[in-house]
């Protein structure tokens, strides 16, 4: 980032804090641009977490990722997605203008708020997004229960302090 200059030629650039922003702007909009191409192909793949009273729903999205080279894991509460994206073809076989597709390995990983039991997780693969549906354990699984609500104010606590004494004489 360079500094503004101190001796302007227009009045447009003896404003520091014009020139100040417009730096910004340029370092923020390098780093959206590094960090979106660094996640797309051997970072982590978008995925979107959903849940529903019995389980949770995840997707991520792996365009190009062939399903053998998807794994799927779970170690204790922690779910893992990883695997591969392959290169198609070599580079020397074609002079390439522009290649923006990138290709590698990537992980993502998350906590679950529980232990799921053995068979509790299905996974397909359709159309380049991975659909995981994790059966929420019986034990994790919130149970509504209703409060009967009485009628009348309720019995203050000095009424039933001294209500006790009474009842003993």
């Amino acid at each position: 980032m360079s500094l503004p200059r101190l001796w302007a030629t227009s009045s447009r650039e003896l404003d520091p804090f014009r020139a100040m922003w417009r730096e910004l702007e340029n370092a923020f909009r390098a780093f959206d641009q590094s960090s979106y191409s660094r996640n797309i192909g051997a970072g982590a793949p978008a995925i979107s977490v959903a849940e529903t009273k019995d389980a949770f729903e995840v997707t991520a999205e792996l365009p190009g990722v062939d399903e053998k080279d998807i794994k799927v894991s779970l170690n204790e509460n922690q779910l893992v997605i990883s695997g591969e994206k392959r290169v198609e073809s070599t580079k020397e076989e074609k002079d390439w203008h522009v290649e923006e597709r990138s290709y590698g390995s990537f992980y993502r990983s998350m906590s679950l708020p529980f232990e799921p039991e053995d068979g509790a997780v299905d996974a397909h693969f359709d159309k380049g997004v991975l659909h995981l549906t994790i059966k929420k354990p019986a034990k994790a699984t919130k149970v509504t229960k209703t409060v009967n609500v009485k009628t009348g104010a309720p019995p203050s606590v000095d009424t039933e302090k001294t209500a006790a004494p009474n009842k003993a004489a």
